[in-house]
């Protein structure tokens, strides 16, 4: 069998040189933060260099990399316009909820009531077709109901109308948009470029049917395996990798029109719970934080991306026992790096944070803690109240939450007048996303050219419809389905034992590569996606059509990151 492979048993004949270092350039992690800045948001600096996202002076468009930047105009429009609101109105435009289900209508009805800044779209609001696929003309219309509820006020700017969409398993509206695969892929190709490509891409899709927010990238550098929330979602197991790509990849969001956010700040790929499910702790120094989990933030902010995502993560090194997005030590951190935009929390409505503070006690907390946007809470009317309550009292500075509603106001009077360029039919990435895997597909042991199998393979695992599409590549490469040596398609996390699997001739992980550390195959190949065109990369790479110029992002077992055939 390994003469019919062409492989060569017990060998990982695709060891290569690890990539070489990024070239972003960051503050020394030795160097302490800077005070928390007291000036007003987007403001003008007497100095004439802005620091990067910030209002001031007209400037050369070259001066702002990524293209974002409200001008003073903008900060003014927004003062003024949030010096004339109720303080009910203040406390609805630093709230974004979600909604059940497709009732659109009563989400509207309470963006309306409640004077809130948008919405955020899940996966369950998304119109669908009799055959299942997204109903993008549905969506269009949703959008521009929730859309109008926003600005029903007689507020000039638009409505956040919001998506969390990544790529691999955390998008939530798929086919016909183009589906991309998991961020890992960027550090796999290391391409700066193709991120940026791909970045304006997605958001073309997104922008056409009327969103003006992705809650992307994720900056978190992943610590490997025992990262149960971000695995794939990372771009690389490397800071410097991972501030490099998620840079690109924010300037491709904005060249199409959309606000990017980098999350989780400070980092939720170096912890072991799942802040979906409980209270995940850091234990790491200030100084270790800043020498890693740190830097793609701190990348972010340099480049000027208009929001960061606070993440529900305790760091004891700021505030023991408080997660980082109600904790004013945590915002004090991000304001001392620079950051002078919108700081948007995590969703409220998850684990770490819901039964920690219940009745929307979270929301003015957070706010407090120096908060801006508030994502999700449970219940958007319990929150709104707690707000207005808690600015009543005193316990929530309403100077603060003026602050915080200008913000998010500069944001959007800049996002309104500026507009976004013409978006992109639904699928038009497609083409993208196809060089996206096959620049990152990477061959961790068996031969780096030539056929890796004969003209006909079996296959086991994956999902029905990932053995689907294989079939299909494969067909497409050349090599028929049904006997030969034994694929074996490995799945998100680590997926039910496959009795199959333990005799496969070559083994490929459809997510994260971790799980080819324990397979026995004599062929391991990472492919970090599960979209039609990743398996024609992966078919022709088994056909000796293509190589596999992808590196390991990541350590996996023994294989240091940065080796594979590229």
């Amino acid at each position: 069998m390994a003469a019919m492979l062409g492989l060569a048993l017990g060998t990982a004949s695709c060891s290569g040189t690890p990539r070489p270092e990024s070239s972003v350039r960051l503050p020394s992690p030795e160097q302490p933060a800077a005070a928390p800045s007291a000036q007003p948001p987007f403001t003008t600096p007497a100095a004439p260099a802005d620091p990067p996202g910030m209002a001031g002076t007209p400037q050369d468009p070259g001066s702002r990399p990524l293209g974002w930047g409200p001008q003073q105009q903008d900060a003014d429009a927004a003062r003024q316009a949030v010096d004339g609101m109720s303080l009910e109105q203040q406390a609805g435009q630093v709230l974004l909820p979600f909604y059940p289900g497709l009732d659109h209508e009563t989400r509207a009805a309470d963006i309306e009531r409640l004077h809130l800044a948008g919405a955020i779209i899940l996966g369950d609001n998304v119109p669908k077709t009799s055959g299942g696929q997204v109903d993008a003309g549905a969506m269009s219309v949703v959008i521009h109901r929730l859309q109008s509820a926003a600005t029903a006020d007689g507020r000039s700017w638009p409505g956040v109308i919001g998506v969390d969409q990544e790529g691999g398993v955390v998008a939530r509206l798929r086919a016909p948009l183009t589906e991309w695969p998991a961020p890992m892929s960027y550090g796999a190709a290391g391409s700066g470029p193709l991120a940026t490509e791909a970045g304006r891409a997605m958001g073309s899709e997104l922008s056409a049917l009327g969103f003006n927010v992705d809650f992307a990238p994720t900056a978190d550098v992943t610590m490997g395996p025992s990262d149960p929330a971000i695995g794939a979602r990372s771009m690389s197991g490397s800071a410097d990798t991972a501030a490099e790509l998620g840079v690109a990849f924010s300037r491709g969001l904005l060249a199409s029109g959309m606000l990017p956010a980098a999350k989780h700040f400070p980092g939720h790929g170096s912890v072991s719970v799942d802040s979906h499910e409980g209270l995940p702790v850091q234990p790491a120094s200030l100084d270790q934080l800043r020498a890693r989990d740190l830097l793609p933030f701190q990348a972010a902010v340099d480049a000027g991306l208009p929001m960061v995502m606070a993440g529900h993560i305790a760091v004891p090194a700021l505030e023991p026992g408080v997660p980082a997005s109600v904790s004013k030590a945590a915002y004090a951190e991000l304001r001392g790096m620079g950051f002078h935009g919108v700081a948007a929390t995590d969703a409220l409505n998850m684990g770490a944070v819901k039964d920690r503070f219940p009745h929307g006690s979270a929301a003015p907390l957070a706010l407090a803690a120096g908060a801006d946007l508030l994502l999700m809470p449970a219940d958007v009317g319990a929150a709104h109240a707690a707000i207005i309550s808690s600015a009543r009292s005193g316990a929530l500075a309403p100077e603060r939450l003026a602050d915080a509603a200008q913000r998010v106001v500069t944001m959007m009077i800049w996002r309104g007048r500026t507009g976004a360029p013409a978006g992109s039919s639904p699928g038009s990435g497609a083409e993208i996303s196809r060089r996206v895997s096959a620049a990152a597909i990477t061959v961790l042991a068996g031969p780096c050219s030539g056929p890796m199998v004969p003209p006909s393979v079996r296959v086991t695992g994956g999902t029905a419809q990932d053995r689907s599409r294989f079939e299909a590549a494969a067909r497409g490469a050349g090599i028929s389905i049904g006997q030969g040596p034994l694929v074996s398609l490995i799945g998100y996390g680590r997926p039910p034992a496959d009795p199959e699997a333990a005799g496969a001739e070559v083994a490929v992980t459809l997510d994260a590569p971790w799980a080819l550390a324990e397979s026995a195959a004599p062929a391991k190949i990472a492919l970090y996606g599960r979209s039609q065109g990743a398996f024609e990369a992966l078919a022709a790479v088994l056909a000796g059509k293509a190589a596999a110029p992808g590196k390991l992002p990541v350590a996996v077992g023994t294989q240091n990151a940065g080796t594979g055939c590229g």
